[in-house]
């Protein structure tokens, strides 16, 4: 098992970072997309990140059903996750306990067979922001980034399209 987590802020490449160290492995390569199109420019982003994949992605869809789509894969298959930030939202408006299926999600990536990497927001680097859904959010974020972390063999800091290597 080799799980890496791809850390960076709004356009730090860190998705486009992410595609390239998965095809870099023997393929089929499988992707997890978190993202729902709720408005016409989440459509675009998504079309966006879809048209810079090839015909050796198999894309899997899981707004919500995060865990149980990473168990659902064939072993050994290298999986790219896109992105754990949008997955928290997801479960955060769904009123869900994020706090309980944050930690079942660090688990199911830490049990993986087969190379797995993971892209989040490092949403902890502005201000405290000025609502209470929205510290909430960063808060929750934030242990969700330091659970993944702390079971990731490799965590990678991604810095305007520049990575740096911060853990393995």
């Amino acid at each position: 098992m080799a799980l890496t987590l791809v850390l960076g802020g709004a356009r730090s490449g860190k998705s486009r970072h992410a595609e390239e160290l998965v095809e870099h492995l023997p393929g089929p390569w499988s992707y997890i997309a978190t993202a729902e199109a709720y408005d016409e420019e989440m459509g675009e982003r998504i079309a966006l990140h879809r048209s810079r994949r090839g015909m050796s992605w198999q894309t899997l869809d899981a707004p919500h059903e995060l865990a149980g789509a990473l168990k659902g894969l064939p072993a050994g298959r290298p999986v790219l996750v896109d992105c754990l930030t949008l997955w928290l939202t997801n479960r955060m408006l769904a009123e869900a306990d994020v706090e309980a299926e944050s930690a079942v999600l660090a688990e199911a990536l830490a049990a993986r067979d087969g190379e797995t990497i993971v892209v989040s927001n490092e949403v902890g680097l502005s201000i405290v922001p000025e609502n209470a859904l929205a510290r909430r959010f960063r808060d929750a974020q934030g242990r969700l980034n330091q659970m993944v972390a702390a079971r990731a063999g490799t965590v990678i800091f991604m810095v305007a399209g520049l990575p740096m290597r911060v853990k393995g």
